[in-house]
């Protein structure tokens, strides 16, 4: 008997119950949830020869709650990892800025029972 399959990632809301959302997101959620995404695709998207489109890198990133997101931009010990060669100018102190805040979320979600989602 064969089992269609499914992605997990639908089972993964973008946006974290009630209090959650706002401890980790801050004053404007929306706009971390956004600063995140942002920094995800400039670090995986050299300016030239790579396949996959910013655009398309940020678009799977956005639809992370902000626990996964912080994730991308930090190392196994939740420290920043470091900025790529190509992220330059106002691109790094946006990711500077991204990096830090990733890092608080990731320390205040470890003390949040997030399940799938943190």
């Amino acid at each position: 008997m064969s089992h269609p399959r499914i992605t997990a990632a639908q089972f993964i809301a973008r946006i974290l119950p009630g209090p959650y959302e706002a401890q980790l997101g801050g004053p404007d959620p929306e706009a971390l949830h956004h600063l995140l995404a942002t920094v995800h695709a400039d670090f995986c998207c050299p300016p030239s020869d790579h396949t996959v489109s910013w655009q398309d890198c940020y678009d799977a990133a956005q639809q992370r709650p902000l626990p996964h997101k912080a994730g991308f931009l930090l190392n196994e010990r939740g420290e920043p990892v470091p900025v790529p060669a190509h992220v330059r100018d106002e691109a790094a102190d946006r990711a500077r800025e991204a990096q830090a805040a990733a890092a608080r979320i990731h320390r205040a979600a470890a003390n949040m029972s997030l399940g799938n989602q943190g």
